[in-house]
């Protein structure tokens, strides 16, 4: 009894847009994302698209995401983040000329990024297109997520606030792909059974919890992880598969940590002269990554070997042997004691495929093949369309949880960031105010009201405390967070008091520009 595998990747940058400055370094944080994990996903679908594959992959465009990347501005410094980098490499292949090992990968990044750019312009800048062709073949599954990735139990006790992280997310996924989605991927994997009504009220089909959101369900599901339950208002969750999991993310024992693959931390903005590098750094006055990095991971120690792309290469196909095996021996230990055909969910941050683990979409082609072409043990699938197959299942109450540390929200609310929430449900309660209270505005107030629920919702993104907690970039976190309210308060006061500052509105607007036909009635 052959069973399902579903791949499933979530793909989501905060919303980062800084037109004020002519370069950010935070803004990099998409560029490296386009270009080591965007851009080779796409060329994987359209390879296996080439060569008569369909493995049925599900991933996650998150409202921010899409936001950013059909951007012209954020479009237009990419390009010349491409162009600057090209330039870089060809810098590269001269300073190395007489170091072999260095030259050849000089020459290796050179290629890339001259095709990457190339690719970039082709598809005219737009990948969310491309990703929407995908879809349309049948290749790929796209769902939403909430409008700014907010942690969703957090705003449980506003529902206001919780309608409107769900439905601003739904509307955005229509304008972006052409029809309703059908699966969102909770932030976070956090879940809480108050989120049922809003979800079954925006049509959405199914989500995905963590593996003790299922196990600890009431009542205990019959087939654990391997089949999903019904919510008691009909929505399908589905529980993430620790073993898949292990394999991949482990930090001890994980397939990125191996020591023939490249090493993400040690760049050229660090190692080099920085006189040299300066005019290629995120951020000119701060030394940062470039993506030019020459070093495998070798080990726990600072001194690194020289990265070799092939024997990289031939570690993700062994490791894909192994994920390919395991998988295997998996589903003919399921097929022995379960009645139904099992099925498998493994779902991973898009990002690592490439960015964290540069040789993670190689790993990704080389597992899709096998499992297509090597083995008839299990069918690449997604949720939704399994649950079109399989439409009898469980009904059951999921429990409390997330995919973080813990088990639960510790993480996103903690010593580090809880400064942020008092301000928040201050600023969730006044934007209901302002719904009720200009049920038909005139048009100044109605782009008034349309920004203050913008800058809400940037306010609510589960990013921010993420980040604090983390410690990354705790500074610009805070800001962020500050801004976004203070934003928020000046519009509330102006809406209160009937003194509207247009200018001021303009440059806001300029800036926070996500979402422009976003509905605030929703708060109402």
């Amino acid at each position: 009894m052959p069973g399902y595998l579903s791949l499933i990747l979530h793909a989501h940058l905060p919303f980062v847009r800084h037109p004020e400055h002519e370069k950010f370094l935070e803004e990099s944080w998409l560029f490296e994302a386009i270009t080591e994990a965007y851009m080779p996903l796409l060329q994987l679908l359209e390879r296996w698209r080439r060569d008569g594959l369909k493995p049925r992959l599900t991933l996650t465009l998150t409202p921010t995401l899409c936001s950013m990347l059909r951007d012209p501005l954020l479009q237009e410094r990419y390009d010349r983040h491409l162009k600057e980098l090209i330039e870089l490499a060809e810098k590269e292949i001269h300073r190395t000329r007489w170091e072999k090992p260095f030259h050849e990968l000089a020459l290796f990044y050179r290629e890339r990024l001259t095709a990457a750019r190339k690719a970039y312009g082709a598809c005219g800048r737009d990948l969310v297109s491309v990703f929407r062709q995908f879809q349309e073949l049948g290749l790929l599954e796209i769902i939403t997520s909430s409008a700014t990735h907010a942690l969703l139990p957090l705003l449980a006790d506003h529902s206001p606030s919780l309608r409107a992280q769900v439905l601003v997310a739904c509307d955005h996924y229509r304008a972006c792909f052409g029809c309703d989605p059908r699966g969102i991927w909770l932030p976070e994997c956090a879940y809480v059974e108050s989120l049922d009504d809003i979800l079954q009220e925006a049509n959405l089909r199914w989500f995905v919890t963590d593996t003790h959101g299922i196990l600890h369900a009431h009542p205990r599901p019959r087939y654990a992880t391997f089949a999903p339950i019904f919510t008691p208002k009909g929505v399908a969750a589905f529980g993430r598969d620790p073993d898949c999991s292990r394999q991949v993310w482990s930090r001890h024992a994980g397939y990125p940590g191996d020591p023939r693959y490249r090493d993400f931390y040690r760049d050229i903005g660090f190692d080099l002269d920085l006189d040299y590098v300066k005019p290629y750094l995120p951020a000119p006055s701060q030394r940062g990554f470039t993506g030019l990095k020459y070093h495998r991971i070798t080990g726990k120690g600072p001194d690194k070997q020289v990265y070799d792309r092939q024997t990289a290469l031939r570690a993700a196909d062994e490791h894909a042997g192994q994920f390919l095996e395991a998988r295997m021996a998996q589903f003919r230990r399921l097929s022995e004691i379960l009645d139904r055909p099992p099925m498998v969910v493994a779902p991973y941050d898009a990002e690592l495929f490439g960015h964290w683990w540069y040789e993670g979409p190689e790993f990704l082609d080389y597992f899709v093949r096998k499992a297509c072409c090597d083995q008839k043990l299990f069918e690449l699938i997604t949720p939704e369309e399994y649950l079109r197959r399989q439409p009898t299942n469980q009904v059951a109450t999921p429990a409390a949880s997330s995919w973080g540390e813990g088990g639960y929200w510790r993480i996103w609310l903690d010593e580090k960031n809880e400064w942020i929430y008092p301000h928040l449900h201050i600023a969730q309660d006044r934007m209901t105010e302002l719904a009720r209270r200009f049920p038909q505005p005139d048009a100044l107030q109605e782009r008034m009201l349309k920004q203050a629920a913008r800058e809400l919702l940037l306010g609510q993104a589960s990013d921010w405390p993420f980040i604090l907690r983390a410690g990354t970039s705790p500074d610009y976190a805070r800001k962020r967070v500050k801004d976004h309210v203070l934003r928020f308060t000046r519009i509330y006061e102006q809406l209160t008091d009937g003194q509207l500052d247009e200018e001021w509105l303009k440059e806001v607007e300029w800036r926070d520009n996500l979402f422009p036909n976003i509905d605030y009635r929703i708060w109402g």
